[in-house]
């Protein structure tokens, strides 16, 4: 995983500022492959219920992400129990590594 201690924590504690505490964070995509160089961040962030304004909540975390850790890409995909897995729910969850 290619993300400091201070970035995953920092995403952590964002996540459960936004999302709530219940919430999981993954880190899905290239920054996964410690091989690899550069690319986004890429967040699978689940909620134990469904309800959440998902488009909002993504917004609210990335802006106070990059608030915390600097001006880098960071996706963030909200899924709950109701959410309809696309092929993209279903690769950030079977890739996902959890923070």
């Amino acid at each position: 995983m290619r993300l400091s201690p201070h970035d995953r924590e920092a995403i952590l504690r964002a996540t459960a500022e936004v999302a709530g505490p219940q919430a999981r964070a993954l880190l899905f995509g290239s920054r996964t492959d410690d091989s690899a160089r550069g690319g986004d961040i890429d967040l699978l962030v689940e909620l134990p219920q469904p309800g959440a304004d998902a488009l909002a909540l993504s917004l609210r975390l990335s802006a106070r992400i990059q608030r915390r850790i600097g001006l880098r890409r960071i996706d963030v995909l909200v899924a709950d129990p109701a959410t309809p897995v696309t092929p993209l729910l279903a690769l950030a969850r079977r890739e996902g590594v959890a923070l």
